[in-house]
């Protein structure tokens, strides 16, 4: 399953200063907390402090094609494949 994840307002910078990325999966069934945890793997903890513990930290809004992942239950959001996963910080410019 590929689910495509961009970063705006600055976020990028823990990312190689990429814009956009593609995550792979082998599972069919993916959740928000499986792309959360992909990419607390891969963020460059040196650059931004995009995690807060275990959790996003507060000042980043996320959408699931386009809408607020609060709507559609958080971590708990189901994803399908080719879904558009924005993080934004609200804190730089977002």
């Amino acid at each position: 399953m590929k689910i495509i994840v961009d970063f705006g307002g600055g976020l990028d910078v823990c990312f190689e200063n990429k814009k956009e990325i593609t995550l792979e999966f082998e599972e069919q069934q993916i959740k928000m907390a499986d792309v959360i945890i992909r990419l607390k793997t891969i963020c460059n903890p040196k650059k931004l402090d995009f995690f807060y513990t275990q959790q996003l930290r507060p000042g980043i809004l996320v959408l699931i094609n386009d809408a607020d992942w609060e709507l559609e239950d958080k971590e708990e959001a189901q994803l399908q494949h080719n879904d558009r996963v924005s993080f934004i910080s609200t804190l730089h410019g977002g």
